[in-house]
């Protein structure tokens, strides 16, 4: 089954509509996009008297220009900063060419990360490893680590003043968390992390704005998650499986069969032991 936002053989993209932008806090923007398409995902804008900080540079090109034309509809100034909440293309592809001269921060394995993926966008020039606090104006813009939990190198940005919290993809609405390449374990305790912060606003990595009732959602899920795991790795089953198994359990419609797959290969790893976002071997 091909999914939305992947590309037919043949098949001409559409190019994505305006994204809606919503002010969420003073100065303060989620831009969802429109429509389903190809990486639909949520970006952020921060307006301050320096200019203009966007989280998530997105993909592809044109949804990266849609964010652009978003930020100077604002008419708040340029782009300064970008901030990347890990290292995948969906999240890091439109930055130079669309945003020119703007500083671009990450942690630092999203660095370590793109500089091994070969063709890619601009390396982050200011890297951090825990935390790092940015200041827009007066408002405080806090950059705190989280991972494994979607990849090794997960970021949410953190707004106290105004408890809005932007998660990246550690968390996401109306669609199951993904951690073939990050963790199911550190995942739940990234949740935990972030219900410890009080967000009133939750901007997902994908999906409508939410309240922090998006993290109890993941968490069921995830948690969901390592018991069928348990079952079918106690059963000698594989991850594919016991995700057929799984299909008729309160997570498992149809919709979110193949992300299934891998988050069971995850916990299944995890059960084996080692490392949290370990490797996998390829299959």
């Amino acid at each position: 089954m091909t999914e939305p936002n992947q590309l037919r053989p043949g098949h001409r993209p559409r190019a994505p509509r305006q994204p809606r932008t919503t002010e969420i806090a003073d100065g303060v923007f989620a831009c969802v996009p429109s429509d389903d398409g190809r990486c639909p995902a949520n970006a952020g804008i921060i307006t301050g008297p320096e200019g203009v900080t966007v989280i998530d540079a997105v993909a592809t090109a044109a949804r990266a220009r849609a964010v652009r034309a978003a930020v100077e509809s604002l008419r708040a100034g340029p782009v300064r900063r970008i901030v990347h909440t890990h290292h995948h293309g969906g999240r890091t592809h439109g930055d130079g060419g669309t945003f020119p001269g703007a500083t671009v921060i990450a942690h630092a394995l999203t660095r370590s990360e793109m500089a091994g993926a070969g063709p890619r966008p601009a390396l982050p020039s200011v890297t951090f490893d825990e935390r790092l606090t940015l200041h827009s104006g007066d408002r405080s813009v806090e950059l705190v680590f989280c991972g494994p939990a979607h990849t090794t190198n997960d970021v949410v940005v953190w707004l106290p003043g105004d408890r809005v919290l932007f998660t990246g993809d550690v968390v996401l609405a109306g669609t199951a968390p993904c951690t073939l390449m990050g963790s199911v374990e550190g995942a739940l305790r990234a949740v935990g992390t972030l219900r410890a912060l009080g967000a009133r606003t939750v901007v997902c990595g994908r999906g409508p704005i939410r309240d922090a009732r998006v993290l109890d959602e993941t968490e069921s899920y995830l948690r969901w998650v390592q018991v069928v795991a348990m079952r079918g790795w106690q059963r000698g089953l594989t991850p594919s499986e016991m995700a057929g198994e799984a299909l008729a359990g309160p997570f498992g419609h149809p919709g979110r069969a193949e992300r299934l797959v891998g988050n069971l290969r995850r916990a299944y790893a995890e059960l084996d032991g080692g490392p949290l976002g370990r490797p996998l071997e390829p299959r």
